[in-house]
């Protein structure tokens, strides 16, 4: 139910903060060191990039004195966190995430560093980020026509494990595969690009097992399956079911693996690292 993807260390995130800083600040940022793709990262002491080399001591002490108290076993966590929830069980891998780490890095120089900042460990919600950079890059090429335009004039019935799809669709079940819709019943057909990407579709359904209601459902059970839908775009509710609902109609629209669009229109122009 929870996303995951899979970054590692701290050269994929500089990546992405240079971009931004090169827009917010294109004077400052053009003049700063940046290594060249596969070229070992500069260090700097905190002196020679004008910083405190106390304070920096400090910082780095107080990160180490004050890691999360959440377990460091992703999957006991995530049943201690979500165990309550129907149908909460994960359906993807977990990993036992590392212990505390991170870097500081001024003027493009690393000044200190701690853990292990190589690790590959769960990123959780920084999915939807690059998921919302999927859908602006189909809405670039015009895949997309607008935002406002609703989702069931770009999905068409899919393939997906069966119980999977709206409420009352009929699957007979002769022969394989037997397509559904996401989009179709008499509130999914109103919802928008724009209402899935604020998290305000209400969509009603079933995906890879997860009915939008098992996720953080109210405190009312006999609510869950019966209430009224709140009209697309009018109420906010973070839902993971909704949001993978997302990624499928974005994968539906670009016809190839996120990931990929990724890698070839972000992360390698920018020539951001893999390691």
């Amino acid at each position: 139910m929870r996303g995951m993807i899979r970054a590692r260390g701290g050269a994929l995130w500089a990546g992405l903060l240079a971009v931004s800083a090169t827009v917010a600040f294109p004077g400052v940022v053009a003049a700063q060191y940046l290594p060249a793709r596969g070229d070992a990262w500069e260090t700097r002491t905190p002196e020679q990039v004008g910083m405190s080399a106390e304070g920096v001591r400090a910082a780095i002490d107080y990160a180490l004195e004050h890691e999360t108290s959440q377990a460091r076993d992703r999957e006991f966590q995530h049943s201690r966190s979500f165990g309550r929830e129907p149908l909460g069980e994960g359906i993807g891998p977990f990993n036992v995430r590392g212990g505390p780490a991170g870097m500081i890095v001024r003027h493009g120089y690393i000044v200190a560093e701690w853990g292990d900042t190589r690790r590959v460990d769960m990123t959780y919600s920084v999915t939807k980020s690059f998921l919302s950079t999927s859908v602006g890059l189909a809405w670039d090429e015009g895949l997309i026509g607008s935002l406002d335009d609703t989702v069931r004039e770009y999905m068409a019935p899919i393939d997906v494990p069966p119980g999977d799809g709206e409420p009352g669709v009929d699957r007979i079940g002769f022969g394989k595969p037997d397509p559904t819709t996401m989009f179709e019943s008499e509130h999914n057909r109103t919802i928008t690009w724009d209402d899935l990407l604020r998290q305000t579709s209400d969509w009603e359904g079933t995906l890879w097992g997860k009915p939008d209601w098992a996720d953080r459902p109210s405190g009312d059970p006999s609510t869950w399956m019966t209430r009224k839908r709140h009209p697309s775009g009018t109420v906010y509710e973070y839902n993971d079911t909704r949001v993978n609902l997302l990624a499928l109609a974005a994968m539906s629209v670009l016809r190839r693996p996120l990931p990929e669009v990724l890698h070839e229109r972000v992360m390698g122009p920018i020539g951001a690292s893999p390691t």
